[in-house]
Parts: structure tokens; C-alpha cells; sequence
């Protein structure tokens, strides 16, 4: 699975890192739950450790929850089980992969449509997963807007194995790949002092 090796050495010290900007985090899912309904069906992707399927889980009926990091879902269903929470089933898979329960009502991409080896190709994959009238809600570092120091120590740290490989794109170009893979953008902007993780909620026309 691409990256699986990456993100399992760096599940421990993820899990360990605290949220750097919580009020910012608790914005975003207080706004991501104004397009959930108590009986969706919501995908998440790239759920790492957890922490937003599990937060998210009150706002849902279930929640598929995935993961290419055998070790990130093992922290994940760790704290599921301490929480005590049913309707979140945590899956390891690749973004690319059909599940057999699709379509879902809403998607949550956050923080990962920047790790994605193709995102025109990624936003239509999801849009296939997703039901007519349903949502894609994303959260994503578009690293272009960033200081050009920040994109080279990004390559530097590649090169000895502490980053991943990343996209390098806008905001308006992150948007419009929405667009041009046919969805309608219905809100988009920022929470907190960072500029440059994009929130986007992108709609599959019904």
C-alpha cells in the first residue's frame, strides 16, 4: 500500500503529537457537522489515529473510517475501545479503493488530498463513492500559497525519509480540481491563523 511503511513508523510519534490549534480543529468539525445528518452513512479517509471519526461519530449513524497504516488503526480501534464507541468501523485501505458499502452520504478528507498520488483522479474517485447530493468535506494544506522555503525543506526532509511524498497546488487550484471533476464548491475558506490548509465542502450535484 503506498506510504503504509512511512505512516506505520510514524504512528507512535503522531498519536503523541498534540493538536496545534485546537480551537481551529473544533471549528472545523462544529462547521463539518452543519452538512451531516444523524442517520448518514459517512467515509472517512486518511482517518489516521482516529481522533475526528471518533469525535464525529455523536453527529452520525456509522462511520467507515480508513487508513493504509496497520499501525495508525491499531491506536485508533485502542481508543475506540476505551471510549466505548459502536457505529465506527475502522478499515485499512488505500484512498483508491472501492468499498463495498458505497455509496456513502458524506466524505471527510482531512489533511490528506495533499498525500494523494493523483487529485483530479482522487476527487473523481470520490465522487463515484459519494451519493447524488452528497458531500465531500476537506480540509487540506495547499503548500504553493506556503513560503517557497517551507516547499523546499518539504523535498529535504523527502530525501532523508521524514515526509511523505506530497502535492504541491493552490487553494484556487485545489478548488478547481473540485470543479472540474464535477462538483459544485459550496463553501470554502479558512479557520484559525493558518492560511494554508483550505477548508472545502464540494456537493455531487443530485
Amino acid at each position: 500500500m503506498a506510504n503504509a511503511t512511512f505512516w506505520d513508523k510514524a504512528a507512535k510519534k503522531y498519536a503523541a503529537s498534540p493538536i496545534k490549534d485546537i480551537p481551529a480543529y473544533e471549528a472545523t468539525l462544529d462547521r463539518a457537522r452543519h452538512y451531516l445528518r444523524a442517520d448518514d452513512h459517512l467515509l472517512e479517509i486518511g482517518c489516521g489515529t482516529g481522533t475526528t471519526a471518533l469525535t464525529l461519530s455523536d453527529s452520525v449513524g456509522r462511520i467507515a473510517a480508513t487508513d493504509v497504516s496497520a499501525k495508525m488503526l491499531a491506536i485508533a480501534e485502542g481508543k475506540q475501545a476505551d471510549q466505548g464507541i459502536t457505529n465506527v468501523t475502522f478499515l485499512q485501505a488505500e484512498v483508491m479503493k472501492p468499498l463495498a458499502d458505497a455509496p456513502f452520504d458524506a466524505i471527510c478528507a482531512f489533511s490528506i488530498l495533499h498525500l494523494v498520488d493523483d487529485l483530479p483522479e482522487t476527487l473523481m474517485h470520490l465522487r463515484e463513492q459519494l451519493k447524488p447530493g452528497g458531500y465531500v468535506i476537506s480540509k487540506t494544506a495547499c503548500l504553493r500559497d506556503m513560503n517557497r522555503f517551507i516547499r523546499v525543506m518539504v523535498k529535504v526532509m523527502k530525501l532523508f525519509g521524514k515526509a511523505p511524498d506530497v502535492l504541491i497546488f493552490s487553494a484556487g487550484e485545489l478548488e478547481r480540481a473540485f470543479k472540474r471533476t464535477g462538483f459544485e464548491v459550496i463553501e470554502a475558506g479558512y479557520f484559525g491563523k493558518n492560511k494554508y490548509a483550505r477548508f472545502v465542502v464540494a456537493r455531487r450535484p443530485a
